[in-house]
């Protein structure tokens, strides 16, 4: 589908107003505590399944891609960013209602440990405007900017769906 030239720059405002929003309302929201609602301590593997599920829908989009199935490659980004959102709300909501968990490893497992954890913040900061410019070129015809921009994008959202499940599963023995 194409779009009129002013469409893009309609993006772009979104784009960095999320790119922005989204971190800083994490920031916030990770300094608010639900009164009065129980701790949804159930969360943690759930979310980190749907990270993982967004790394496997994340590869297998490159893959349809490849072969040529451009719509099947299109429904898969589509789902791998609703489950990135899915991820947010699910994690949000576990941190609003439950104390954050300390690292319980030592030696040199915890400095692994808080190595992931930092890249994987950082990275998921970064990540937000690059999936959101990728999608835009994707589902506006700029197919050559968009494989441009994927070949950043991809890595850097496959490394933050496995640094997650990767940090879940080293602080899981301390829940």
């Amino acid at each position: 589908m194409q779009s009129s030239p002013q469409t893009p720059k309609t993006y772009n405002v979104w784009i960095w107003i999320l790119s922005i929003a989204i971190p800083v309302a994490v920031a916030v929201l990770f300094t608010v505590k639900i009164p009065g609602v129980e701790r949804l301590g159930f969360l943690p593997p759930i979310y980190a399944s749907i990270n993982a599920l967004t790394a496997v829908i994340l590869i297998t989009a490159v893959f349809q891609i490849r072969k040529g199935n451009r719509k099947l490659h299109e429904r898969l980004m589509k789902t791998a960013i609703v489950f990135s959102a899915l991820f947010l709300i699910m994690y949000m909501a576990y941190h609003m209602t439950s104390d954050s968990t300390p690292f319980g490893g030592e030696g040199f497992i915890k400095y692994v440990y808080y190595f992931i954890l930092l890249t994987h913040i950082l990275l998921s900061i970064i990540v937000i405007p690059f999936v959101l410019i990728t999608f835009v070129r994707g589902v506006t015809g700029q197919f050559y900017k968009h494989r441009k921009i994927a070949r950043i994008t991809f890595p850097l959202w496959l490394y933050v769906a496995v640094s997650g499940v990767v940090v879940y599963l080293l602080i899981s023995p301390y829940y």
